[in-house]
């Protein structure tokens, strides 16, 4: 038997009291991924994205970005090496650079899927960073409607009232239980 999307929010609402009302992770990550074939490009663009990684985990920034810049020239329909390559730029102190890669991401994820929430997640801790926090709130947002748990956590502490509000109904609901406040 299937969930009903009200039964999903009545759930979260009592498992997750401090999350907006009604905040399921609304599209549901399945229902938002974007399947892509495994075609060879892809795979070698999944390939050169692990290796840009790891490479920029051991500090060779230089060549994590050559990594990143192979991968989208492979597959420059694919948000994800987009994603990637905003990251190292941000890790370069080139906003700029990253915001335009966030920007591309964004578009080719069409707003659905892990590579969209994840790319809407970064360019809102950008602005966050940069003192612009409606558009940061903007951002985190659509994070959290396509399913980012991190995005929805800071949505709600961007979002005092709702806290608040959410928790007295939890405090309302444990007080018609006979459980302690």
């Amino acid at each position: 038997m299937a969930i009903s999307m009200k039964d999903q929010a009545v759930l979260e609402s009592i498992f997750n009291p401090l999350l907006p009302l009604g905040d399921v992770a609304a599209k549901l990550q399945n229902e938002n991924e974007i399947n892509e074939e495994n075609t060879e490009d892809v795979m070698s663009a999944k390939q050169l994205e692990a290796s840009g990684v790891e490479k920029a985990e051991q500090g060779d920034l230089d060549g994590a970005l050559e990594c990143f810049n192979q991968a989208c020239q492979i597959c420059p329909l694919r948000s994800s090496c987009f994603n990637n390559r905003a990251q190292l730029w941000r890790l370069k102190g080139d906003i700029p650079s990253a915001l335009e890669d966030l920007d591309k991401a964004i578009q080719l994820g069409k707003d659905r899927g892990a590579a969209a929430a994840q790319a809407h997640t970064q360019r809102a801790l950008i602005h966050s960073l940069n003192g612009n926090e409606d558009k940061a709130l903007k951002d985190f947002t659509k994070a959290a409607e396509l399913g980012n748990a991190f995005a929805r956590s800071v949505v709600v502490q961007m979002n005092p009232y709702a806290a608040m509000c959410n928790r007295m109904l939890a405090d309302a609901i444990n007080q018609l239980r006979g459980e302690p406040i």
